[in-house]
């Protein structure tokens, strides 16, 4: 469909015909996107640097040639074809902003030129800035008439200040600034083009009123009450002094806390209930909980949509939205984009590679949500799961939220709080407060279990154990440790297998079969990965544990006595013979056996879970290990040069967004059609096109399994699976590669660590 004799007197245009064959309007579409972004933007004072980023994203689509390709070729995908060069509307706008405003317009033009392809870096032997700043571009300004004019922006407070500090830190704080316009830019982008290409989709985004949190939080406390009448035990009464502890601190003042509670604590449901009622007395806008392993999201996510359960019967959307990284597309088209999570609801539950790879993405799908963490409680869970060269520039994010976006965070864990700024630790957050008054006290009077060392064992050894315990839990590193083992073991009374070769709707049944089979008092053995650590509550009398980091076996000991109805339960680590598979551990395993002692040593300490245990394991592992804290030079990629007006800020978002890999193999996903609706949604998937709804995108999540990338493009290659819906592969059938007992196998022995999954 082209123009049909339409003129820029009746354009211009920024987007071909909708379903209904009508042309949106580039006017209507820049100022609508600029108001968009206002909004955005405004939570943390830069109100007037989303307007004009949106308003200006698009200047070029004003030029004739845009004109007139857009009426040639009107059923192309505009994303792609700005991908590949052959029509160019965003340089336009980047360099209008250097050249009306002096200095300050660079960190626009990273903004615009970036909205299509990704931030880019500033000078580079590729694509970059500069060369888009030098390039020559059709007429536009022509266009200009149509806009409202507008001040040059004022550079917000907290970024003034940040020029008397460290020019390291004030260039992060300048790069962090630039990624949260960016957000506010792509999402009012992709928001205003889903408005006008498929209002259907637009009209069907759920909407909650603005009291939904303090609603929420009355179901929480509602919830808690029918769930522990009655309950006067020792550990029950310990746990409602944490869920006090935190209600009174969320009167407190936004910032940063910690929350230190032994496994078995209750810290899941009582921080949520510190957010819920901190974002309430502050105006808060959401709740972001992350948590490093997808079991604890499945686990979380089931009750937290029971606490809520209330609201949707009375008619309300589902305030929940669980958010995984693997089912993010790779490429950037307009269909996947407008299909992005942009977290626009009360409660997200997200994993730790999705929260902090976004923090430093470059990509605009990846980004669109960044801005939702300004004015938002933020609960890190586990939030010591971070790899050791990733630390600084994790922390200095986590900073700047708290300290200029208005952010509240939570730091949640088992063991002692270990990301506090000292003088060994000098890159470590400022001002946490914590909540549990006297941490060291719970941690002695929460005291269930005892830890042994036995060790290396083989299989066999394993095996052996396990038969001598009715009820038993044996955790190990990899899926591939955990298949063999439980093949070795199949057939004992109640032996049953968990890991991330399972989908997630799989596990939660089999977690079920597993409580049903402790509550009933039968034989119940589990060998698992680490999966079944943090937040799953299990309760067994005895637990194994392959060694780890201290931190992990604190994990697994919190599947043991955990509700406390033994006088002591005992959790036993072993050192594995499958050493070469375990070499991913090697830094938190190494710092563990420090403590543990062996070779005829004592351990160092007799109470392997003690604050003071844990406190030396993370002096080992993180503090001492000063030169690896960004051993990926994430930081040297940012710099200010005040005294080059051509590029005063040396920003290199595309090299960062390459080197930030919380995983360094990346996985990719395979589809499983495991039960009824599972089966229906693979289905489904395979009748659609590219356009995949965001409903969809979020229920296949509960049906994914993440494999390395070399055995999914194997699978893909000899028709194991099949690809849909563009390039999401699907298993067709569960015979023969997926069975009910240990998920899928494809046949491909891979050493698999469960670190796959965070």
């Amino acid at each position: 469909m082209g123009l049909s004799g339409t003129t820029l007197s009746s354009g211009p245009f920024a987007h071909s015909p909708n379903k209904a064959g009508e042309w949106h309007g580039l006017k209507e579409h820049l100022e609508s996107v600029a108001e968009m972004a206002r909004g955005f933007a405004q939570p943390f004072g830069a109100g007037d640097w989303g307007y004009l980023a949106g308003l200006w994203h698009d200047l070029g689509k004003f030029s004739r040639e845009f004109q007139d390709y857009l009426g040639q070729v009107s059923s192309e995908d505009h994303h792609l074809v700005e991908l590949r060069g052959k029509v160019d509307h965003t340089t336009a706008g980047a360099k209008h902003a250097v050249e009306n405003i002096d200095i300050l317009g660079h960190l626009l033009a990273y903004v615009v030129a970036g909205h299509h392809a990704g931030l880019l870096d500033a000078v580079s032997d590729r694509a970059c800035l500069d060369k888009r700043l030098s390039k020559e571009v059709p007429p536009w300004r022509h266009g200009l008439a149509h806009l409202p004019s507008i001040e040059a922006p004022r550079l917000p407070g907290f970024l003034q200040q940040a020029l008397s500090k460290d020019p390291r830190e004030a260039a992060f704080s300048f790069s962090f600034f630039v990624r949260m316009i960016f957000s506010c830019l792509v999402d009012a982008d992709f928001l205003d083009t889903e408005q006008f290409l498929d209002r259907d989709a637009a009209l069907a985004r759920p909407r909650w009123p603005s009291n939904v949190l303090e609603r929420m939080a009355g179901c929480l406390d509602d919830f808690v009450g029918q769930k522990f009448a009655g309950d006067d035990s020792f550990v029950s009464r310990k746990r409602a002094e944490v869920r006090n502890a935190c209600l009174m601190a969320a009167a407190e003042k936004p910032g940063l806390f910690s929350l230190t509670v032994p496994t078995g604590g209750g810290k899941t449901l009582a921080s949520l209930a510190f957010a819920l009622r901190h974002a309430t007395l502050h105006g808060h806008s959401r709740v972001v909980y992350v948590a490093p392993f997808t079991s604890i999201i499945e686990q979380n996510v089931r009750v937290f949509r029971e606490v809520v359960a209330p609201l949707q019967e009375q008619g309300l959307p589902d305030p929940v939205i669980e958010h995984h990284c693997t089912l993010d597309p790779r490429e950037e088209t307009a269909t996947n984009r407008l299909a992005a999570e942009n977290w626009d609801a009360p409660l997200i539950v997200t994993t730790t590679v999705q929260f902090y790879e976004s923090l430093f993405s470059n990509r605009p799908s990846r980004c669109r949500k960044l801005h939702n963490l300004a004015r938002s409680v933020i609960i890190l869970d586990e939030v010591q799961k971070l790899p050791v060269e990733y630390l600084r520039p994790c922390l200095m994010a986590l900073q700047e939220l708290a300290a200029n976006y208005g952010a509240t965070i939570v730091l949640c864990t088992a063991t002692q709080p270990v990301l506090h700024r000292r003088l060994d630790f000098p890159i470590g957050l400022e001002s946490i407060r914590e909540i549990v008054p006297e941490p060291r006290e719970l941690s002695l009077a929460l005291k269930r279990v005892h830890v042994e060392d036995l060790g290396t064992l083989s299989d066999e050894a394993i095996a052996e154990r396990l038969a001598s315990h009715p009820r038993v839990l044996c955790i190990v590193n990899t899926r591939k440790h955990a298949r063999e083992l439980f093949r070795g073991c199949r057939d004992l009374e109640g032996i049953r297998h968990l890991s991330a070769a399972m989908c997630p709707a799989h596990r939660t049944e089999t977690l079920q079969k597993i409580r049903n089979d402790l509550n009933r008092g039968q034989a119940c053995r589990v060998i698992s990965t680490q999966v079944v650590e943090a937040g799953v509550d299990l309760d067994f009398p005895v637990v194994y544990r392959s060694l780890a980091g201290l931190d992990s076996i604190a994990q697994a000991a919190g599947r043991c006595n955990r509700n406390g109805r033994e006088p002591c339960g005992t959790t036993y680590v072993f050192r594995s013979v499958h050493v070469e598979s375990e070499a991913f551990l090697r830094d938190t395993a190494n710092a563990a056996a420090q403590l543990l002692g062996g070779e005829g040593s004592p351990p160092l300490y007799t109470d392997l879970l003690s604050l003071e245990a844990v406190e030396h394991y993370f002096r080992l592992y993180f503090w001492s290990q000063r030169d690896r804290w960004d051993k990926h030079a994430i930081l040297d990629q940012v710099k200010l040069q005040s005294h080059d007006r051509a590029m005063p800020f040396l920003l290199g978002f595309e090299t960062i967004a390459e080197r930030f890999r919380l995983i360094r193999e990346e996985g990719e996903p395979i589809l499983i059609p495991w039960g009824d609706q599972g089966h229906e949604l693979c289905r489904l998937l395979q009748t659609m096109g590219e356009l995949i709804p965001v409903s969809v995108m979020r229920a296949l999540q509960r049906y994914v399994v993440q494999v390395p990338r070399r055995v999914w493009a194997g699978a893909l290659a000899r028709g194991a699976v099949r690809t849909a819906g563009g390039w999401y592969a699907v298993l067709p059938c569960l015979d023969p590669y997926y069975s009910s007992e240990v998920g899928l196998d494809l046949g491909v022995e891979t050493f698999e660590p469960e670190a796959l999954m965070v």
